[in-house]
């Protein structure tokens, strides 16, 4: 579990860092800085539900992650 929400974690710190180059980039023509934001979001929400259906089901302890 501790190797996929790390996983998870860089595929969001990469759509963020994507998103900032294509702002830099197309200097606000395109909308690719949206979608990669976008996808950054859907990221995000999907690591917090696997972590709160790993806490309810009992993979993720009370202590947490460790």
């Amino acid at each position: 579990m501790r190797i996929l929400a790390l996983l998870f974690i860089v595929f969001i710190l990469g759509s963020l860092a994507s998103a900032l180059y294509y702002l830099i980039k197309d200097k606000g023509q395109t909308d690719r800085t949206v979608k990669m934001l976008t996808i950054r979001v859907g990221l995000s929400l999907a690591l917090f539900i696997l972590l709160m259906a790993g806490y309810y089901f009992g993979i993720v302890p009370q202590s947490g992650l460790r």
